[in-house]
């Protein structure tokens, strides 16, 4: 959750409106552009490819979650 909440505060999102129950599009008001950004810059610090959809809202809790699933275990 730290590395999103990092990408959307350097969005200009306020990080009181970052929370594990906040969604993209209906909360945070985040355009195509916005999401193409957002997932780009997974990618580019986490090194996860993450299809970030618009026709259906998501919350932050639930990206992290995929995010959880696609790293490799650690041991």
């Amino acid at each position: 959750m730290d590395t999103l909440k990092a990408i959307l505060v350097d969005f200009g999102i306020p990080e009181s409106a970052i929370r594990e129950d906040t969604f993209l599009y209906e909360h945070l008001q985040l355009d195509s552009v916005e999401t193409v950004r957002l997932a780009l810059e997974l990618k580019r610090r986490v090194g996860i490819d993450l299809k970030l959809g618009t026709r259906n809202d998501i919350t932050l809790g639930e990206i992290c979650r995929q995010i959880a699933a696609m790293l490799p275990a650690q041991s």
